[in-house]
């Protein structure tokens, strides 16, 4: 699923603080999916929709609050039929917080938790469009490897990038 995190010029505030997620949080993750201008329709019911199904279905949140206002949220959950292998489905941060590290503190989370419990691979699946050039950026800040490109996958001129952070142990030798 496409991500989007981006970076302004903002003066800085507060940390945020993290915390996990709550039901109280829906109306302001939906209202910052919309305000991001990132995501379509569909893209924002979909965020929802795992908002909504949360621990039932595997899915894990972080969110980010600044000055008490939700800033922004990740969601991650294990990768099925794989071993320690973790998928960041969604990472948005309020357009009026972006540039304020609000982003980079989500992710930093995320992989914490994550190393915490043995995890071995990060996964982030993002979109080629133009549009998602500052997601792009933001990933190649936070030093996240791009693994893999698929043209055309979301729409025709729309790739989708997949970008990896290993979180334990060295990379297997590549077999013979």
């Amino acid at each position: 699923m496409p991500t989007s995190s981006g970076r302004s010029s903002k003066p800085h505030s507060a940390a945020p603080v993290l915390r996990g997620l709550r039901p109280s949080d829906r109306s302001a993750i939906e209202r910052i999916l919309v305000a991001s201008a990132a995501f379509r329709e569909d893209e924002v019911a979909v965020a929802l929709e795992l908002v909504d199904a949360e621990a039932s279905q595997g899915y894990r949140f972080v969110v980010a609050e600044v000055e008490g206002r939700l800033a922004g949220y990740a969601c991650f959950g294990a990768t099925p039929m794989t071993q320690g292998t973790h998928d960041l489905y969604w990472i948005v941060v309020d357009p009026g917080m972006q540039g304020r590290g609000v982003g980079k503190r989500l992710l930093d989370e995320v992989e914490r938790i994550l190393k915490a419990e043995g995890g071995r691979l990060l996964l982030i699946e993002t979109a080629g469009k133009e549009s998602y050039t500052a997601t792009r950026s933001f990933y190649e800040r936070c030093k996240l490897e791009l693994v893999a490109r698929v043209p055309d996958f979301y729409a025709p001129g729309d790739d989708k990038l997949v970008y990896a952070r290993r979180l334990a142990g060295p990379r297997p030798p590549d077999p013979v």
